[in-house]
């Protein structure tokens, strides 16, 4: 049971300043109930977090399922403290963005007020200082998902972005016709319409997976589907709509297997379970850290590392 408040999962990437993943990644969060076996990481257990705790005597309470996350997390995002139609505001659609905690509305408050500046366009004291933060970020978000090197996150404006520059570069210079892109029915359009139109301008071929009668995508089915034709698989980890789960390491190593990159949108995945890219070993993952109680500012994407020369291998 995790009953030390010195551990400080993050809340968002901007709280990840000063916060070594290590420990949290290795310690599941058994006391959040009905999420005993997962190790969780949104919460941040601020000094209003810790006093919830103590109001509960959290350590010497038998009944520690009755503690929720959100109840343990409530007083840290200033958005819930109030009340609509008479009740508490509850707030579910974090699918589509999260709401921020008082440390993410104060990271940004601290940059408009303390070094406001142009990031790598400027020498001067407040350029530099930005550019330092900024480079700081993507290190942290290297070490929120087990990146092996920060150079492997690049920041772009939204997750679409991110999926239109994979289409963009590697997809446009890589692939030809009689090449194929295997998707799922149930992938975001956005990671289904840049390829319609790659496809259009390559020739290559668009497969789509159908659902099982679990309406889920059949993993099964797409595996069968590999051959050597295969250049690249789109997936999702977890679907924003069905919010099934793919098997993301076993697609990866059979698409491997014949030759093919895969990219993989982990959106819903990020913001809500332990997502390791080197385990994964996927060619490239998307995310959006304001699902993640960041701010909507960039959204980090990551690209295993490759000479510039395989962005136009053929």
């Amino acid at each position: 049971m995790v009953g030390n408040l010195s551990l400080k999962p993050p809340t968002s990437l901007n709280s990840l300043l000063f916060f070594n993943p290590n420990p949290f990644y290795k310690t599941p969060i058994k006391f959040v109930h009905g999420f005993k076996k997962s190790p969780f990481f949104i919460a941040s257990f601020s000094s209003s977090s810790a006093s919830v705790l103590n109001n509960n005597n959290f350590n010497n309470n038998n009944n520690n399922d009755s503690i929720s996350l959100g109840h343990l997390t409530r007083p840290d995002f200033p958005i819930l403290h109030q009340e609509v139609n008479g009740r508490k505001l509850v707030y579910l659609d974090n699918a589509a963005t999260s709401q921020k905690p008082s440390s993410v509305l104060k990271a940004l408050q601290n940059y408009y007020e303390e070094y406001n500046s142009n990031v790598h366009r400027g020498i001067h004291f407040l350029s530099a200082k930005a550019t330092d933060r900024f480079e700081l970020a993507r290190k942290k978000v290297a070490a929120f998902i087990n990146a092996k090197e920060s150079s492997e996150i690049i920041f772009t404006r939204n997750a679409t972005e991110a999926i239109n520059l994979v289409a963009y570069s590697w997809g446009l210079s890589n692939l030809r016709a009689g090449d194929e892109i295997i998707l799922t029915v149930a992938e975001h359009h956005s990671a289904i319409v840049p390829w319609q139109i790659v496809s259009q301008k390559t020739g290559a071929t668009l497969k789509f997976v159908n659902l099982t009668e679990d309406e889920a995508p059949d993993a099964m089915d797409l595996l069968g589907s590999l051959s050597r034709k295969t250049k690249l698989v789109v997936v999702h980890h977890v679907s924003n709509v069905l919010a099934s789960t793919l098997p993301i390491l076993d697609i990866v190593r059979s698409a491997h297997g014949v030759g093919a990159k895969v990219l993989v949108d982990a959106c819903q995945s990020v913001p809500h379970m332990l997502v390791d890219v080197q385990s994964l070993g996927a060619d490239f993952l998307v995310a959006s850290s304001h699902k993640v109680s960041d701010s909507c500012m960039e959204k980090p994407s990551f690209w295993k590392p490759c000479p510039l020369s395989s962005v136009a291998e053929r």
